[in-house]
């Protein structure tokens, strides 16, 4: 029986044009990531973390093998199916990914806006999810006009505001100061002990000796080892 939350098995998978086996970005990767933990995926850059979080998140399809999520093997869905199930996927883009020319509310809410729910409602969550990330006084703002570390939280505030179930975060303390991390960190745990799957790329040594982390996959040229 497959346990709770994402698991890989023997995803491998090649860009387009790239020459066999040499020109993989993963290499038959099998791993398992719990639901109501975090769990760090770490290595050098290059090694594979963004490839591997994007085929979890059904971005990008596997060459080989398959993502299965609580027991559904939705890495053979199709597009329109992919699509509803990342409505419970919350994705903290190393590059931010967000509208300039929107607040920085807007962008929070934005991905929640098909679900229907009154605008009231949305707004009241966003800021709340704002909140969280010590950045609610940015809600007017326009995005062109943050640094780097607000655009961060901003993200890492648009990925948790609907509560979903599986939440994967590409570096998101990379420009973030101490406090930041810690803001940062807590509200990722937050979402691991309201019982979602919380997976964690990065290579930011503060990050990578947070004692909440119980489970730790390194990643080397395409290939995964458990190393706790």
């Amino acid at each position: 029986m497959t346990p709770a939350g994402l698991e890989a098995r023997g995803v491998s998978y090649f860009p387009e044009g790239a020459g066999g086996e040499e020109g993989a970005l993963l290499r038959k990767v099998s791993a398992r990531f719990e639901k109501g933990r975090i769990t760090l995926l770490s290595g050098e850059m290059g090694a594979g973390k963004t490839t591997l979080l994007n085929t979890l998140a059904g971005l990008l399809r596997p060459a080989e093998g398959e993502v299965i999520a609580e027991g559904l093997a939705v890495s053979h869905w199709t597009s329109a199916h992919l699509d509803r199930w990342r409505r419970d996927v919350g994705l903290v883009f190393q590059s931010c990914h967000l509208w300039a020319g929107l607040t920085v509310l807007e962008n929070v809410i934005l991905p929640m806006i098909p679900r229907g729910e009154k605008l009231a409602r949305l707004r009241t969550i966003g800021l709340e999810s704002l909140k969280r990330l010590g950045v609610a006084h940015l809600a007017g703002r326009r995005a062109r006009g943050l640094s780097l570390g607000e655009r961060q939280r901003v993200t890492v505030a648009r990925a948790l505001v609907s509560r979903p179930a599986f939440v994967l975060a590409d570096e998101p303390t990379a420009h973030q100061d101490e406090g930041g991390v810690a803001i940062v960190l807590d509200c990722l745990a937050s979402a691991a002990e309201g019982n979602a799957t919380v997976v964690v790329a990065s290579h930011d040594p503060r990050v990578l000796k947070d004692l909440r982390i119980e489970h730790r996959w390194h990643l080397t040229k395409g290939r995964i080892e458990r190393i706790s």
